[in-house]
């Protein structure tokens, strides 16, 4: 599987549309083993860029922090599971966490 997280200065960064990266975390679900690590610059944003932008480089997964109600959607349209209200910590905790399934959400940060 590939999980996208959004990412400022090495950690989730809560304005998933508006990050500067995003870190593309390939994992194993099977051994439960992060595998590769690979960080790419965000598009400009663009409302109902992201969904297909990561769909076309292989994410099933994203973990955010907050996304609003019609980005949820798209990326169910592209068959992306969304994760939501995730804590602002690396990319690494987040997966191996969620990998566990011990990743701990909270509220959705964003209002929109």
């Amino acid at each position: 599987m590939r999980i996208a997280i959004p990412i400022a200065d090495g950690r989730l960064c809560v304005h998933f549309g508006h990050c500067a990266q995003f870190a593309l975390i390939d994992a194993d679900a099977a051994t439960k083993a992060i595998q590769k690590r690979t960080d790419l610059d965000a598009p400009p944003h663009q409302p109902g860029l992201l969904p297909p932008w990561l769909a076309e480089r292989g994410v099933t997964v994203v973990i955010a922090g907050g996304m609003g109600g019609r980005a949820q959607g798209l990326f169910a349209q592209h068959g992306i599971k969304v994760e939501i209200g995730a804590p602002c910590e690396t990319p690494e905790r987040l997966v191996t966490d969620y990998l566990a399934g011990a990743l701990k959400t909270g509220d959705n940060l964003c209002d929109h």
